[in-house]
């Protein structure tokens, strides 16, 4: 039997495969750790500044730092809207882990309303979450200490102290200064759309109404920030760089303080408003709408139950009288329409008509009455004016036509927004033609015309539409544009306004610019004129027009009894004036809701003011 032979070991080709083996190895190995070295290359060479940036991202955050809000002062430098320091208790839902449960706990430590919490909740869902929410502000002494020694048991909840705006005069100039509010998603958006969402970003609040609001941009300032070092809690270490805040523009009125008191106590309960303006360049000097409110109530939102209370109230103090109440001018445009005449040689200065007590169309059987039932008997403008004659009135504006009345009454400014630096403005209606056709899809009939001659039908204007037309008057034929704001100012500047002054009448013959003015003149110093009494005795020389506007109907042959007319039905009471005669610095317009007869009622008013305007050195501020 053959034995099995011994396979001899080929020790030559094992050696082979080992070195083989071990260079594929080392090959691996010089592979990897080129691999290595070319990602070590990538982290510290080619994206250094990328893992930089983001290592500093993590150790250092930026803090948006808001700016102060501008101060508002009135022509003497009186502050009326200034900044207060008040604590809050805000929250980051971010790092609020349970928001229920920490509401909650937080609601047994102070006394947190339902309301304040629905409203939490609503701006959490409308906000960025790691943008920090006041849950309630204003916290007192008491509360600030108890969530201090407190904090330690809630994360993402803080006290903060921020400046909050504060108006010291309360509802004295609510409608002209307006207030502001929390930020809400519409106007974040609009800012968004505008390019200016990261100016805001530490922000809380903007303009809602009035000056607040027409002039935000100057008012708010630029955003600054602050880069702090954070430790791996996010708790701050210390500040890296700081670029502070730039605040915003002071703003100073040519409103007058005790103008404004003036007008706020000869008004009382009154329902109605006092504008008063300097016709020479359009300065307002006195803007007064009543009933008004206190501002304070919004800036850290306002409750329900003290916004349905000025909602639902039936003397409307939410609404600007001023700039958005629109009223029959009644007799106060009288003078606009003699200019009218005179102009298109439709009167004369001598030019006289009987006055029965009544007017009636050819052809009518309609007797429009005079104020005066006997009437006035012979009148020219000048007497027609000094006695506010009806009549006079209602005929010259038929042979005018609605179309001349309506187009050089448009270049006065009635029908249109005066441009004033509030955003709460209406047009009022300045009728005609095309107007009633679009508004009623009726033709525009004679019959139309004759109590628009006097102010009333469908014409209506603001008080401000009114003392606006009527310094046209003054400035014979130019419109100056009113202002609220005289100036801004900073800690290195002051600039001031330019006033807009346009010329938009045009007169064929000056002297009648003389006429009007004189038939002004003799409703206040006349003996008989309609504004005589309420001025009679004053140290200076007045000019005016008093107006009456109707606005319930009354049937032919039936005389106005006030006491059976419902009380919101009643006249209106207007009046527009000016002194001194001859050198203008005061214009004033008062309208006064059902109160009657503009002499007896508004004119009176005006005097008042006029009196503490010349009395008081008002004047001498110019």
């Amino acid at each position: 039997m053959l034995k099995k032979r011994v396979a001899i070991q080929d020790f030559a080709a094992e050696s082979r495969l080992f070195n083989q083996r071990a260079l594929v190895a080392l090959l691996g190995v010089v592979a990897l750790f080129c691999l290595i070295i070319y990602n070590q290359y990538q982290l510290q060479v080619v994206s250094y500044q990328d893992y930089r940036t983001r290592s500093e991202g993590n150790r250092i955050k930026v803090v948006p730092m808001a700016p102060n809000r501008g101060l508002i002062f009135d022509r003497n430098g009186i502050l009326l809207a200034e900044n207060r320091p008040v604590f809050s208790l805000e929250l980051v839902p971010e790092q609020v882990k349970d928001m229920p449960a920490t509401l909650e706990a937080l609601a047994e430590l102070i006394d947190i309303s339902a309301e304040q919490r629905d409203s939490f909740v609503k701006q959490v869902q409308a906000q960025r979450r790691f943008n920090s929410i006041a849950l309630k502000e204003q916290l007192n002494d008491t509360e600030v200490a108890i969530l201090a020694a407190n904090q330690h048991r809630f994360a993402g909840v803080t006290v903060e102290a921020r400046l909050s705006r504060h108006y010291p005069f309360a509802d004295l100039f609510t409608h002209a200064l307006g207030y502001i509010g929390r930020i809400n998603s519409r106007e974040l958006q609009q800012l968004e759309l505008d390019g200016e969402a990261a100016n805001y970003a530490a922000s809380r609040d903007i303009g809602k109404i009035g000056l607040e609001r027409f002039y935000q941009r100057e008012l708010h300032g630029t955003m600054g920030y602050q880069e702090v070092e954070v430790n791996n809690r996010g708790r701050a270490i210390r500040v890296l760089r700081s670029v502070p805040a730039v605040s915003g523009k002071n703003i100073h009125l040519a409103l007058d303080v005790g103008l404004q008191l003036t007008a706020q106590q000869v008004l009382q309960q009154q329902r109605g408003a006092i504008v008063a303006i300097d016709p020479r360049d359009g300065a307002v000097l006195a803007f007064y709408s009543n009933p008004s409110y206190d501002p304070n109530l919004f800036i850290h939102g306002i409750s329900s139950t003290n916004y349905n209370a000025l909602l639902n109230s039936r003397d409307k103090p939410l609404i600007n009288r001023v700039t958005q109440g629109t009223y029959p001018p009644a007799s106060t445009i009288k003078p606009h329409l003699a200019l009218l005449g005179l102009e298109t040689n439709t009167v004369t200065a001598d030019t006289k008509i009987w006055d029965p007590g009544f007017y009636m169309l050819p052809n009518a059987d309609h007797r429009f009455r005079d104020h005066l039932r006997g009437g006035h008997g012979w009148v020219d403008v000048y007497k027609a004016m000094m006695k506010s004659c009806d009549t006079y009135f209602y005929e010259l504006g038929v042979k005018l036509g609605i179309d001349r009345i309506s187009d050089y009454m448009g270049k006065m400014g009635f029908g249109e927004k005066t441009g004033i630096d509030i955003l709460e403005e209406s047009s009022g209606i300045m009728p005609s033609r095309p107007w009633k056709r679009a508004r009623y899809n009726q033709p525009w009939y004679p019959g139309n015309t004759v109590p628009l001659s006097i102010g009333q039908s469908y014409w209506t204007s603001t008080p401000l539409q009114l003392v606006v037309a009527t310094a046209v008057l003054l400035n014979k034929g130019k419109l100056a544009r009113p202002h609220l704001v005289s100036h801004f100012s900073d800690e290195q500047t002051k600039t001031a306004l330019t006033p807009q002054v346009n010329q938009v009448i045009d007169v064929v013959n000056p002297k009648n610019w003389d006429v009007v003015m004189d038939t002004m003149h003799q409703t206040v110093k006349d003996i008989g004129g309609t504004a005589h009494r309420a001025f009679s005795g004053t140290s200076y020389d007045s000019a005016g027009k008093t107006g009456t506007a109707q606005l319930a109907a009354i049937a032919q042959g039936e005389e106005y009894d006030a006491e059976k007319v419902d009380e919101r039905l009643r006249d209106n009471a207007m009046y527009v004036g000016y002194a001194p005669y001859d050198k203008p610095s005061i214009l004033i317009a008062v309208a006064l809701e059902n109160a009657g007869g503009g002499s007896a009622n508004a004119a009176p008013i005006a005097r008042q003011m006029m009196d503490y305007y010349f009395t008081a050195g008002v004047n001498q501020h110019e």
